[in-house]
């Protein structure tokens, strides 16, 4: 088995809140996460809002500083690593961002936005960098010739399209793609998910894919992990997920995927209350306070991401589930935010 180009161990990120200069407590947005990803391999974080999924991928390109644990990129450590220590490192990892209006400059032309990693690394490719753009432009779809438009003389797809070739230009190994198609029309978003397969075979690309929808996870992800409240609770390869989920918060999340052959939301497990606040989180386990089975051990005893009763993934739970869900009942257009409706 190939060694993981990223390794990640008991990454965390607090917030602290203040009142005035006096500390009052911390956010607990990502609290201890353990996950690998190998080359060619794309791991799906899936989960409600708030439950730290862009914060751990902002760490990982290292936007945000960890408040504890290590990553491992390519064998070198780059959890405290400097500025200066990075910039070799930035030409192996980028990310795209989840929006294609927000992260392209209004005042650059679309080839000074795919040019500047380009410039800012020092390098001259053969040929030059305007032919080295115009040809990543051809690569995701768009006319070459557009090198001198601004990003507001195109649609969001294609501005998505844009961002995709600025992470592509310094053919980087690994990309944290923060959900790269949820502010684009349904009609587009199969575009750029078939876009960024195609893309992964042809250059061995490895993903972290962020995203809420679980069709297009199961689409496009090798391995998922489902977050709650900062933690991962099951993480697995995607057939064990989606067919065979143990964590009753992995459950309740597939069974909010429409079924076409009932009527109304047949079977569908409706969450109780809301999502506690990452400020003071629960004791023990964290979705006890809405889960069905949690007993006294569950408010005591927080359970270890451990496989459980034979099962090929890691469960956060002591009560796992038990049982498969049909393939035929698969996650068409059901999304984490639909759970707690």
């Amino acid at each position: 088995m190939t060694e993981p180009l990223l390794k990640v161990r008991g990454l965390t990120k607090h917030f602290p809140v203040r009142d005035g200069f006096r500390a009052r407590g911390a956010v607990r947005a990502v609290d201890g996460l353990d996950f690998d990803v190998r080359p060619g391999e794309t791991l799906g974080l899936v989960g409600e809002s708030g439950c730290g999924k862009t914060t751990t991928g902002r760490m990982l390109v290292r936007l945000l500083d960890a408040t504890s644990g290590s990553i491992e990129f390519d064998g070198r450590d780059i959890t405290h690593a400097r500025r200066a220590q990075l910039r070799p490192l930035r030409q192996d990892l980028q990310i795209i961002f989840q929006d294609p209006y927000a992260s392209l400059n209004p005042r650059h032309t679309v080839g000074r936005i795919v040019a500047m990693p380009l410039q800012v690394n020092g390098i001259n490719p053969p040929g030059g960098i305007k032919k080295r753009v115009q040809e990543l432009l051809e690569l995701v779809g768009l006319n070459p010739e557009h090198y001198n438009r601004y990003p507001h003389e195109f649609s969001g797809g294609q501005r998505q399209r844009i961002g995709i070739a600025r992470a592509l230009a310094l053919r980087p190994k690994l990309i944290v793609a923060d959900e790269p198609v949820s502010a684009l029309d349904v009609s587009i978003q199969a575009q750029v998910i078939n876009l960024l397969r195609d893309l992964q075979r042809d250059l061995d690309l490895a993903f972290v894919f962020i995203a809420h929808d679980l069709a297009v996870v199961r689409h496009f992800c090798h391995r998922v992990a489902v977050m709650y409240l900062g933690k991962i609770v099951e993480i697995g390869d995607r057939d064990d997920i989606y067919q065979r989920p143990q964590h009753p918060y992995t459950r309740a999340l597939l069974s909010a995927i429409p079924d076409v052959t009932t009527l109304g939301p047949a079977g569908r497990i409706r969450l109780a209350g809301d999502v506690p606040t990452p400020l003071n989180p629960p004791s023990g386990c964290r979705f006890r306070t809405r889960c069905w089975k949690a007993q006294d051990r569950c408010a005591t005893e927080e359970p270890p991401l451990i496989t459980r009763d034979g099962g090929g993934q890691l469960t956060a739970c002591h009560f796992p589930e038990t049982g498969t869900i049909s393939q035929d009942s698969g996650p068409v257009g059901a999304t984490a935010e639909e759970v707690s409706k």
